[in-house]
């Protein structure tokens, strides 16, 4: 599904007719989305933002909706979704716990959406590169996670909601040989949900 957010109504019954409807909505990051749907007659693909399909027991009709037909029919039910889980990177510089400066402005960001989100679950992932020894690395990683987790914290997070991991060097998010300097393998991963 790609992240695109699917919207689907099912076992509406009107009289001895029942009906269903898939609306593929954009996704929340801009990436493209599809959903294949299968019935016995066979399968529809939707791949584009407000594509939709009505299905009956005797028929499939495949349609554009639009974000007003989205709004009026699904309005109440979307308002009630909890907010879509976000994803932040923050990068350090070699060797040690220290913010790029990027991502230290980045953490702003991140407090402030901790702070005001209900109910929030965050999850801290420390990683490094694959300069030092696997158990260095393994140590440095959760001391990076937990870094951040202490800064949060003394901005007002309340600490129930975090969970720190250290993944050492196994995670890289550019894949290298031993003993490279890779900066965007440095890195905290922060998911909250």
């Amino acid at each position: 599904m790609n992240k695109a957010l699917l919207l689907g109504v099912a076992a509406v019954f009107l009289g001895a007719c029942a009906s269903e409807r898939v609306v593929l909505l954009p996704s929340g990051d801009g990436a493209p989305g599809a959903v294949v749907v299968r019935d016995q007659a066979g399968e529809i693909r939707l791949d584009q933002p407000y594509a939709a399909l009505k299905r009956t027991l005797d028929s499939n009709r495949v349609y554009q909706s639009s974000p007003q037909e989205v709004s009026e029919r699904y309005g109440q039910a979307l308002a009630v979704q909890p907010p879509r889980p976000s994803a932040y990177i923050l990068h350090f510089e070699s060797g040690g716990n220290v913010l790029t400066a990027e991502s230290q402005a980045a953490l702003e960001v991140i407090r402030k959406e901790v702070a005001e989100r209900p109910a929030s679950e965050v999850l801290v992932i420390g990683h490094t590169d694959r300069v030092g020894s696997a158990d260095g690395n393994a140590r440095l990683s959760l001391k990076r996670a937990e870094l951040i987790r202490d800064v949060l914290v003394d901005s007002g997070v309340d600490a129930g909601k975090l969970e720190t991991v250290g993944r050492g060097e196994s995670d890289p998010l550019v894949p290298t040989a031993d003993e490279v300097d890779e900066p965007r393998n440095r890195r905290v991963e922060i998911n909250v949900r």
